[in-house]
């Protein structure tokens, strides 16, 4: 990207010199004029209609249910009362009646006046009772919804077990349990997979480099029979390399075992020592600042995510290219990214990097520098710790992922 250049719309603008600090965000273009307040405006309605509970929406529908029938009682009533008026004075001399009208135009003024202050009274309990009753009513969906958030790989042996009549919310209930039971069956059959896997296909691969490595040291090995064994050696380190990625991909799509208060801030430095000798050997620039960001989660599921991020970003990267690592507080959400350099990559496939064996176009088709499990590990860990990781093309080429996560309780989560 060109000195000066704006980064098009769906790109993020590169960090520029001195500007380590700032966090990227993504560039769009904003709407003008009177078009951009109708879309605020609309979006505002939409916003408030959306944010409406079920409760409120049925409390609403009750009241206005019952000023409608009230309104109909009332002007039923003022007929009724109009009309008995009438009858009674039919008989009387039309001077006498002159005489009355005054007296039932007060009577039904009086009438229709305490028959609105009544419904009106009358109304605001009906709307009180009716969101008594709506409470009430969708109180086993709100046991439903209190249980599905509970629920976890970990716990899936938990049952709703509603009582009650046998009624649709019952039905309901009872199809939820039924789902509930096959998932905990298949996450106990993957679990036991994982496991297996583990020993059968790990074992034979590092007997496999055992052998290789003890018949490489013989001093009688010829040329060709130690390049082959070499390249096997490759091979194998490879397929060991995959596996590992798929047992971790395995173990962070789990719930977390471990939760304790680390800070990203000395992840990232950690991450960044342990890949120094990688980072200085490579030609690339590196630029960093890390800053505290406090949060609670596995230290070891972390550390991965900050490793994958950067090793990314070293493996992908361009001849004299630049890595630039920082960590704080964004958007009110302590957060990591990891900005570098690199080929463009286009804003569509953007998504499909984050599913497994995928690298994208060009250099990262077919690599063997990595698995194509690095952002689909990441991606895993930031979903065991509720968290959110985005992706954004880099203007001039590269990529930016930034990661956030919840802010551990007790933690002030003041914005930078």
């Amino acid at each position: 990207m060109r000195p000066g250049e704006r980064p098009e719309p769906g790109q993020v603008e590169p960090t520029g010199p001195g500007d380590t600090g700032t966090w990227r965000r993504l560039h769009s273009a904003s709407p003008r004029g009177g078009a951009a307040e109708r879309s605020t405006a609309s979006e505002r309605v939409h916003r408030f209609t959306d944010n409406i509970s079920l409760r409120a929406r049925l409390t609403l529908i009750y009241g206005m249910l019952f000023f409608a029938a009230g309104s109909v009682l009332v002007l039923v009533n003022y007929l009724v009362v109009a009309v008995l008026l009438n009858a009674l004075l039919a008989e009387e001399s039309a001077s006498e009646l002159l005489a009355h009208s005054y007296l039932i135009e007060e009577v039904l003024t009086h009438v229709t006046r305490f028959s609105l202050l009544a419904l009106f009274l009358v109304g605001l309990l009906a709307v009180a009772l009716g969101y008594a009753v709506a409470g009430r009513a969708l109180s086993p969906l709100q046991k439903i919804t209190r249980i599905a958030r509970r629920l976890s790989e970990r716990s899936l042996h938990e049952r709703i077990a509603l009582s009650g009549p046998d009624d649709e919310i019952r039905e309901l209930a009872d199809t939820f349990d039924g789902m509930l039971e096959r998932l905990d069956r298949a996450f106990d059959g993957q679990r036991r997979f994982v496991a297996n896997a583990s020993h059968e296909l790990r074992t034979p691969l590092a007997i496999n480099r055992t052998l290789l490595e003890v018949a490489l040291s013989a001093p009688d090995v010829s040329p060709d029979l130690k390049s082959v064994g070499q390249t096997l050696l490759e091979t194998n380190a490879r397929h060991e390399r995959l596996i590992d990625g798929l047992l971790f991909l395995a173990k962070s799509d789990r719930e977390l075992e471990v939760r304790a208060r680390v800070d990203l801030g000395e992840v990232a430095g950690t991450v960044l020592s342990q890949l120094d000798g990688d980072l200085s050997g490579s030609g690339l620039s590196l630029r960093q600042d890390l800053r505290p960001a406090p949060v609670v989660g596995d230290p070891v599921l972390l550390e991965r995510l900050v490793g994958n991020l950067v090793e990314n970003a070293l493996k992908y990267n361009v001849p004299e290219g630049e890595i630039t690592v920082r960590s704080g507080m964004y958007e009110g959400m302590p957060a990591v990214q990891v900005e570098n350099s690199g080929k463009v990559i286009p804003a569509y496939e953007i998504e499909g990097l984050f599913e497994p064996f995928r690298r994208g176009s060009g250099d990262r088709v077919g690599s063997s520098r990595s698995a194509g499990l690095g952002l689909s590990i990441v991606r895993s860990v930031v979903r065991a710790h509720e968290g959110v990781v985005t992706a954004w093309p880099r203007a001039g080429g590269g990529l930016v992922v930034t990661v956030c996560l919840p802010v551990s309780s007790g933690d002030p989560g003041d914005r930078r």
